[in-house]
């Protein structure tokens, strides 16, 4: 039997009530009846922990303001925010009168830019400013960018993400979100610019949901505010320029409305170019001395240290009160200014002893003021580990992955125990946040700025992190993705594998040739892995069809070598060599685009060795999948494989067909010695299509 029907009284002054299991929202004077917010929200699909408020332990960064500090600029960010322009219908620059004489008008800016360099508190101020608001009821939305945090450093799913808290904190604003999604259908896709999906989605919500009552609210209890903090942690310029150009270009066209926007980061060029201007406040952080705030953070967190550490306790019964007053001011000038300095040298300080590093809290303070900043505080930190195996693998992960992963998954990654990973972070904890099990919580770094310290060689010496790790790291996620069985374990493999690939061969500071041989030197060490000539044959080949990410590495190279490694792979038979050649790599590796290689008779003639030898170790190794396979005729001009499902019997068929192609078109010209021939490599919708 069908439902009754749903009947509601409209009462005077209501607004976002329950009718049964369905909300009403009344919209300038309108009801709009939605099912709860739940399915808006699981539409957009929020980045989980971009706001402010996340468990910073796993999110970082981890940086609050102690209480009593940072409260000259959060108290000028307030009044920024507060302001509300009194003429709102003159425009910027136009000349009013009063009863008295002529004025100048100029109106609040509504973007607020605090700048200022690495570790000098911006992010505990970007949260503090976020709960100031959000416990006002004018806070919409917030997001802490963060860099190799998967999402939170790209653009990708950041207008969805504040059009998700802007529905939750805004109601009046769900309705036009879904009419945007309901009418825009691909709104929410990478192939819409993030121009669109911000006005869309955010700017013209939330225009619209200002009218009539609720414009005279927000007018009453001043503007709305949206927290955007790391905007120079974002890994995409152009997309950070865009969103910028976009941001300036719907205050200028809608200078009255009640909305502010609050940006924090370091002074970026392609930040700063573009908000440096008319329209923008500026707020240098650095002009706001922190010395009596760093001053009552470390007696406020000495004296806590003291209550729990009975080392400490018992040396100030015998010694009296440590640190001493000259022991703080030393610090303090040491420190300079850097808020996440001081946090990382009182952490550095009062970590328990170890076997290897036994020192007192007492013996560590003078050995920072000896250190060189935070370079000199993160070499001496990491340096506790450096003697257990797998410490260079383990930080290099750590350092490049795009994204934090749980203990467990980088022991996967590195094909070694989780307790040999536990083992060496349990002594980095004051730079390193280290989860409390091995499964769930995810391995982050304290600070940006200690990704920037590894993978500045003049900076970390002995600790660098070199762009080839990238390389290392592609290869272990190739290998997990054919060894691994459970999914918990795959996840980040096969989504990652080819962007690692891509990094080490995009990478300016890596000599591609020299990389890939010291790579397969240091592979006979690694016994239990998958043979690298697999992964080396599929990455080469993959690498033939994206000659914008190697503009500077031949073409022939990459096409000999790819056939040398499939001859050398198919010689082992191994189970996963046949799961290599029959179900290759599932997945969309390839974007469209076309190259280009010279098949010279040399070319040819190491195509054909090579190819020689992989059919007779097949024939030996492998002969029922030999038996299946139907040759291309080399008539043909054209070879194609599925884009999507590439495996190792498909780059042995396509080689094939590139010889007997060469061959039958050498015989067509009849020219001596035969010319070099132009073969074209493209993606084409599902399609890998070479021509000869």
């Amino acid at each position: 039997m069908a439902d009754p029907p749903l009947n509601f009284e409209n009462f005077s002054g209501a607004h976002d009530f329950l009718v049964g299991q369905q909300t009403i929202n009344v919209i300038a004077g309108s009801q709009y009846l939605s099912n709860s917010g739940v399915d808006l929200i699981a539409r957009l699909n929020p980045v989980p922990d971009a706001s402010h408020t996340r468990d910073r332990k796993t999110s970082p960064p981890d940086s609050a303001c102690f209480p009593g500090t940072r409260e000259g600029v959060i108290k000028e960010v307030i009044t920024w925010a507060d302001a509300v322009d009194l003429v709102p219908e003159t425009r910027e620059e136009e000349v009013g009168t009063t009863a008295s004489a002529l004025v100048v008008y100029t109106p609040i800016p509504h973007v607020y830019w605090l700048h200022g360099f690495a570790g000098c508190g911006k992010s505990a101020v970007s949260l503090k400013i976020a709960d100031i608001f959000e416990e006002s009821g004018r806070l919409l939305a917030s997001y802490f960018f963060f860099r190799n945090a998967g999402y939170r450093s790209t653009m990708k799913r950041f207008a969805a993400t504040l059009a998700s808290q802007l529905a939750s904190a805004l109601p009046a604003t769900a309705p036009f979100i879904e009419t945007a999604l309901r009418t825009d259908l691909g709104l929410l896709s990478n192939s819409v610019s993030l121009t669109r999906q911000l006005e869309r989605l955010v700017f013209k919500p939330f225009q619209e949901a200002m009218k009539e009552d609720l414009l005279k609210e927000a007018l009453a209890k001043r503007p709305y505010i949206i927290v955007i903090d790391g905007l120079d942690e974002c890994d995409d310029r152009r997309e950070v320029e865009e969103f910028i150009t976009c941001m300036l270009a719907f205050f200028d066209e809608h200078p009255t409305v009640p909305l502010r926007m609050f940006i924090a980061s370091r002074v970026e060029q392609h930040i700063r170019e573009r908000l440096e201007t008319v329209g923008v406040r500026l707020g240098n952080l650095d002009s706001h001395s922190p010395l009596e705030d760093i001053e009552r953070y470390l007696q406020a967190s000495f004296q806590m240290a003291a209550t729990r550490d009975r080392i400490i306790r018992a040396y100030v019964r015998v010694c009296g009160s440590w640190p001493t007053k000259s022991d703080i001011d030393r610090l303090i000038k040491h420190i300079r200014g850097s808020f996440v300095l001081a946090s990382t040298m009182f952490q550095y300080i009062i970590q328990p002893p170890t076997q290897e590093d036994p020192r007192t809290p007492m013996d560590r303070l003078p050995l920072t003021l000896e250190m060189n900043g935070l370079d000199g505080l993160y070499a001496q930190t990491l340096a506790r580990s450096q003697h257990f195996p797998h410490f260079h693998d383990i930080i290099s992960t750590i350092t490049v992955l795009r994204h934090p992963l749980p203990i467990v998954w980088i022991a996967g990654l590195l094909d070694i125990q989780a307790f040999e990973v536990v083992r060496v972070l349990l002594n980095l904890q004051a730079i390193i946040h280290v989860p409390g099990t091995d499964v769930e919580g995810k391995v982050t770094m304290c600070h940006t700025s200690l990704r920037d310290f590894l993978t500045t060689e003049s900076r970390s010496g002995f600790f660098f992190v070199p762009p080839s790790f990238h390389l290392h790291l592609s290869y272990y996620c190739f290998f997990s993705v054919f060894e691994r069985s459970e999914r918990r374990f795959r996840d980040y493999d096969w989504q990652y594998f080819d962007a690692h690939w891509r990094s080490f061969v995009k990478s300016t500071a890596c000599d591609f040739i020299n990389e890939i041989e010291q790579f397969k030197a240091r592979q006979p060490l690694l016994v239990n892995r998958l043979p690298y000539h697999v992964f080396l044959c599929s990455m080469f080949f993959y690498t033939l069809f994206r000659p914008q990410s190697r503009p500077s590495i031949d073409s022939s190279y990459l096409l000999t070598k790819c056939t040398t490694h499939l001859a050398l792979a198919v010689e082992c038979p191994d189970r996963r060599i046949r799961f290599w050649l029959e179900g290759g790599l599932p997945y969309n590796l390839w974007d469209d685009g076309f190259g280009i290689a010279q098949i010279t008779e040399h070319t040819y003639q190491t195509l054909q060795c090579d190819l020689q030898g992989a059919l007779t170790a097949m024939h030996a190794n492998f002969p029922e999948i030999l038996e299946c396979q139907r040759s291309s005729p080399e008539t043909k001009k054209e070879f194609a494989i599925s884009r999507g499902h590439c495996s190792g019997i498909d780059v042995f068929n396509a080689l094939t067909w590139i010889v007997a192609r060469a061959r039958f078109k050498w015989e067509e010209l009849r020219m001596t010695p035969p010319p070099p021939l132009k073969l074209l490599l493209r993606v084409h919708g599902t399609r890998l299509i070479l021509q000869l």
